[in-house]
């Protein structure tokens, strides 16, 4: 893992006990169906779903796959999606940046978003083993890119939850709603907003990751 963002989580998670009390419901239910997964089949598939796969979304994937290598789990991987696709919001990228990410574009674009928006592919990188690393773009949840079955799907928004009382192919559905920092844009405290929920997405991230080892630990898995 890049050194930046190793220190990053490490101090994240120090601060695991800062998971707000509304989600340790959901992260209870999301610890049980990923250590089910890794029993039945040792890979787990998420996909992390908000409305618009621009903020809450990309960062609640990012910092999933970064939390799992920094525990040693190897076999989950993230995605993510959304209900209305717009593109990766550069303010999301750059608070994925400041912390250690590497993301850069891969010159190709994706369809534009339901708003006409460009929607350019990036490579997301967190280490430089090759299992490291995912291709990122706005798309819908079930994007022929996603998983289509068998998969954890995490809704990190209300209207995405709202508009998926079920999700197709998931094999368990938590809903797990953050605020969004959008409400933030163009304000002065777009950035600190934008830091703050990426890090509250790594912190629950980190716990959960936590728990999911000491599980399969006691399950001898």
């Amino acid at each position: 893992m890049h050194s930046k963002l190793q220190l990053h989580l490490e101090r994240l998670t120090s601060e695991i006990s800062h998971v707000q009390e509304k989600h340790l419901k959901p992260q209870h239910e999301l610890v049980g169906s990923i250590v089910t997964q890794c029993g039945k089949q040792g890979e787990v598939f998420l996909i992390v779903v908000c409305t618009g796969n621009s903020r809450r979304s990309m960062m609640g994937a990012a910092m999933g796959n970064a939390a799992a290598t920094f525990h040693g789990l190897k076999g989950i991987h993230f995605y993510s999606g959304g209900t209305q696709p717009s593109a990766f919001n550069i303010r999301s990228i750059k608070a994925l940046t400041d912390i250690g990410f590497e993301i850069v574009e891969t010159g190709e674009k994706a369809p534009k978003g339901l708003k006409g928006e460009e929607n350019p592919c990036y490579k997301i990188r967190w280490g430089n083993d090759k299992s490291c690393s995912m291709v990122e773009f706005s798309k819908k949840y079930n994007d022929a890119s996603n998983p289509q079955k068998g998969f954890i799907a995490i809704m990190v928004c209300d209207e995405a939850d709202m508009e998926c009382p079920s999700v197709a192919g998931a094999s368990a559905r938590i809903s797990l709603p953050f605020a969004d920092p959008k409400d933030f844009d163009g304000t002065p405290l777009e950035s600190a907003k934008y830091a703050e929920r990426r890090d509250d997405l790594g912190r629950f991230m980190l716990s959960t990751f936590q728990m999911v080892r000491e599980e399969l630990k006691k399950q001898g898995l």
